[in-house]
């Protein structure tokens, strides 16, 4: 709590408790009690209770915003004070020094942009704080003695960077325009609310939840409802397919979810580690949230039937998805950027099991769709052989596609795909000129609906859209003529007549002015702005006024020739010699001068010039008003031209996926929407391919799954062999087919699968409390429950994590159910010989095979056991394998001689043991004349 006493015009003496002000003060003992000063003299000193009235300004600001880094304006640079100081100077490498009561740090003015972004992105939330008077219209206000009126402009995280202060835009040149609109990242703000009441028999940990996920830089807002486990694994696939950068979290998430964002978070390096914001859990209240979007959305636009349609779709949601949505909408008002929320017929529902196979989190890292698991970059993953996008834009929707495989209209795309590849036609070669070294003009938009731009991002992005419309509209009798491909004609021919207001609103800026930022001459016409006009035909008087004077002034100083000089911004100065000062009136004010000459102010000029520049500053005022009201006039077709946007990211994911089909030996898969198959004939991995190149070919491998046929094949072979590549291989190539590419085989032929399931792998998760077996486990339970007869399952050694025998049973079991129960398409990789018994109870449906191999026995002493080492060959064979050759792969991995030869004997022995209880269990039966066959136990032995 703080007391107030004012001690003369500059000073404020101010008393604190112990508890007070300890965040933001450097570490002084507190000052208790109270003192009275009487004698202003004391003012003068330097002591703990006496704050400048900016110090109190910053405090008064800080006790509003205590969780943000303030940057706070004062003249030509920019403060930090107290903790935000040290803070800054640990991240930005700057200066810090004691200045009278707090740490302080500075930035000048137009290196702003640079120091917010990295503040930014090491995870804090920042805010700008702006002077709102300028120096001229101060002097002439009745508070002129007063400090400078401050307040906070902007606020910045991870996922709302948008507005003037975070670019620089330097239009002339090519290489910062496209350094600055290149960022492609997603940088969704997401928010997560459990239901945990809403299932009456629930298992410990069960929940609903609700998730809203807003991107304001893009316009984009998806929401998903979903029941979940105790393991939150559909929570995890949704975190890992949009990779949120900030979390918008309630203060009493349970502690199944708390584990899992933990262990998201932990794995991010520190860059790049997503922001996690708390709110207080009474906003995430289902009546609470109500009322918050019932003021929203019926209040929150002019017209109320159009209130109450809006009102009436929300509430048509999951309460969940209320309940984060209320959350975002308060959390987005302090940044001024619930604008975007305003349309809901723009949400989407992320996952659509009608419209989209199913991919989970853990099927995304298995199989490196987004990202490898080496180093967690996009190299190395299936988006990084597919993307071929000139556009930013494009690029964002490409990642779409490729984690929301289609279940409809997937001929579509690729017919686009196959006009593209086989035309002969210019207009295609065209339409890709246009595209290249295009700003990100779908963040342009959204900066502008926000207005929060500056006039050189707004000339960038309307003056590309308007010269893209001129040119689509040339194009488009060939496009009428030589298009034939639905989804390419429909969209080429939409977005010329979308961006058509376009031309209107570049007509009224002026581009020079537009270029540099100057918004006192940036419109062309001022007919539609009276009040710019008025006040330049005041500061037109003014000026003429003051030359009229120049006049009179040569007739005070009998200098006929004398003119007015401007020196460091000083306009109309008046320059005398020093040898004639005699004749410079006494009342002229003296400005400056060197050696040679002295420089005046006549009284006349000194009124003028004051007034001048009150009007110029009331202008400025103005025209950022004026601004302000354009932009909201423009966003009147926001809509319409982020639909085209749209439209042209779907052209250039086209032309994308079309490079990809030039590639070598790429075939047209044809997609059967009844059949529930997989044929794929001499396919490869689309990564490997690509990264082998030219000179080390992959080894191609064929597969043939049919639902009336062999639907499951169980793949043995030696460890290093191949097999994780190959099932690896398949899913990706089915989900490139669904995806609506060219694939890399000689053929292939498939259904529609709606969701690939795969446990693959070994490792623990710490955060989780979970062992690698039960991570193994829980993600088996997970398909088991998910998987239907139309999907492809993936088992990469179920049942490695236990005892041999528990392992068998689990392999064994769980395969059995696939077979008999589930009858999805199924790959089971295994070390268990006993699994493929599984081929004799249901021939016809489950196929045995191997990777092939060949064995160099080397030359060994009849004392000694040395391991056999193979030969890979890579390819898919009949049949099973009968030895893993683990020491092969201890070999390759340089384990010392000694011990490879140590576990070549024990291996013998061990396996002479075995086949000695075989002989012993084949041979009771027949002595004791047993006629009942006990090979059952045999084979599992």
């Amino acid at each position: 709590k703080l007391s107030f006493q004012f001690v003369g015009p500059l000073f404020i003496q101010i008393y604190w408790t112990s508890s007070s002000l300890n965040q933001f003060s450097i570490s002084h003992k507190s000052y208790e009690g109270s003192q009275n000063i009487s004698n202003t003299s004391l003012l003068s000193k330097r002591t703990k209770s006496i704050y400048t009235p900016l110090e109190l300004q910053v405090i008064e600001m800080k006790e509003q915003y205590k969780d943000v880094i303030l940057c706070v304006e004062c003249g030509y640079k920019y403060r930090f004070f107290g903790k935000d100081a040290e803070i800054a100077a640990r991240e930005l490498n700057i200066y810090c020094h004691l200045d009278h009561n707090f740490m302080t740090a500075s930035i000048p003015t137009h290196r702003l942009f640079v120091h917010v972004r990295r503040l930014v992105a090491k995870g804090y939330k920042v805010g700008v704080v702006k002077q709102m008077e300028t120096a001229a219209l101060k002097a002439a206000g009745e508070n002129k003695n007063s400090l400078f009126t401050r307040k906070l402009t902007a606020l910045y995280t991870k996922s709302t960077l948008i507005g003037e202060d975070i670019f620089f835009l330097d239009l002339d040149d090519p290489l910062d325009v496209e350094a600055v609109t290149a960022d492609v990242s997603d940088n969704y703000l997401l928010c997560i609310c459990e239901n945990k009441e809403s299932l009456r028999d629930k298992k410990k940990g069960d929940a609903v939840i609700g998730i809203v996920a807003v991107q304001p830089t893009t316009g984009e807002v998806v929401f998903d409802s979903f029941q979940d486990s105790a393991s939150r694994l559909e929570l995890e696939s949704r975190v890992l397919r949009l990779q949120p950068v900030e979390l918008l979290l309630p203060s009493d998430l349970s502690d199944h979810s708390e584990r899992l964002i933990s262990s998201i978070t932990s794995v991010s390096l520190q860059d790049d580690r997503i922001r996690i914001e708390r709110m207080e859990s009474i906003y995430f209240e289902y009546s609470h949230a109500f009322q918050l979007i019932t003021d929203f959305y019926a209040r929150g636009v002019k017209s109320y039937f159009a209130g109450s349609q809006k009102l009436s779709v929300i509430l048509n949601l999951d309460k969940p998805v209320i309940c984060s949505l209320a959350a975002v909408i308060m959390y987005l008002k302090e940044f001024n950027l619930e604008k975007i929320l305003h349309n809901p017929s723009n949400f989407k529902q992320l996952s659509s099991e009608a419209e989209y196979m199913t991919i989970n989190g853990t099927t995304l890292k298995n199989l490196e769709i987004l990202q490898n698991q080496t180093d967690m970059k996009t190299k190395g993953s299936l988006l990084w052989v597919l993307d071929h996008t000139r556009t930013s834009f494009g690029r964002r929707k490409l990642k779409k596609w490729v984690t929301q495989p289609l279940m409809n209209e997937i001929n579509a795309r690729l017919d686009a795909v196959s006009e593209i590849l086989l035309s002969e036609s210019s207009v295609f070669g065209q339409i890709q000129n246009h595209l290249c070294k295009m700003p990100d003009i779908e963040r342009g938009l959204c900066s502008i609906y926000h207005k929060k731009c500056s006039t050189q991002e707004f000339f960038l992005i309307v003056s590309t859209l308007s010269r893209l419309e001129t040119e689509l509209q040339a194009l488009i009798p060939a496009v009428r003529s030589q298009v034939k491909a639905p989804l390419l004609r429909m969209a080429l021919l939409e977005i010329p007549e979308l961006l058509s207001p376009m031309k209107h609103y570049l007509k009224i800026l002026n581009e020079e002015a537009a270029k540099i930022g100057d918004k006192t001459q940036l419109f062309k016409d001022l007919t539609d702005f009276p009040t710019i006009r008025k006040l330049k035909e005041e500061i037109q008087k003014v000026i003429s006024q003051i030359q009229s004077h120049l006049q009179e002034i040569r007739r005070m100083i009998k200098n006929p020739y004398v003119e007015y000089v401007t020196v460091s911004g000083q306009e109309f100065l008046i320059e005398v010699k020093n040898s004639l000062m005699s004749s410079v009136p006494s009342d002229w004010v003296k400005v400056g001068g060197t050696k040679a000459v002295s420089r005046f102010h006549s009284p006349f000029i000194v009124e003028n010039y004051r007034h001048l520049n009150q009007l110029r500053e009331q202008l400025v005022l103005d025209c950022n008003a004026e601004w302000l009201n354009f932009l909201d006039r423009f966003s009147e077709y926001f809509h319409s031209a982020l639909m085209a946007v749209g439209h042209l990211a779907t052209v250039d994911c086209i032309f994308s996926l079309s490079k990809v089909a030039k590639q070598g030996d790429y075939c047209r898969p044809v997609v059967e929407d009844k059949e529930k198959k997989i044929i794929i004939k001499n396919g490869r991995h689309p990564v490997i391919d690509v990264l082998l190149g030219e000179q080390d070919q992959y080894v191609p491998n064929s597969t043939n799954l049919s639902g009336d046929k062999e639907r499951v094949m169980i793949i043995t072979g030696p460890n290093m062999g191949g097999k994780s590549s190959y099932i690896k291989q398949v899913a990706l190539i089915t989900i490139m087919a669904q995806i609506g590419s060219y694939v890399p085989a000689e053929d292939c032929t498939a259904g529609i699968v709606d969701g690939i399931f795969t446990r693959m792998g070994a490792a623990d998760n710490i955060y989780k409390g979970r062992s690698t077996f039960m991570e193994e486990l829980t993600d088996t339970a997970e398909i088991i429950r998910k998987a239907t007869s139309h999907s492809l399952v993936i088992l990469d050694e179920l049942g490695r994590g236990t005892s041999t025998h528990d392992g068998i049973a689990i392999a064994y079991a769980t395969l059995e159910h696939f077979i008999r129960d589930v009858e999805s398409l199924t790959l089971f990789v295994t070390h268990y010989p006993s699994v493929c018994d599984l081929e004799k109870i249901y021939p016809g449906q489950v196929g045995n095979y191997h990777m092939a191999f060949l064995v160099n026995e080397e030359e060994r002493s009849e004392d000694e056991e040395n391991p056999e080492f193979i030969t890979f060959l890579y390819q898919i064979t009949r049949e099973v394998a009968a030895r893993s050759y683990g020491l092969n792969v201890a070999k390759l991995a340089d384990v010392p001689e000694e011990i490879l030869k140590k576990a070549a004997q024990k291996s013998k022995e061990l396996e002479g043991l075995v086949n000695m209880k075989r002989c012993y269990w084949r041979a009771f039966p027949r002595k004791w004349g047993i006629k009942k066959s006990i090979n059952s136990y045999t084979r599992h032995t």
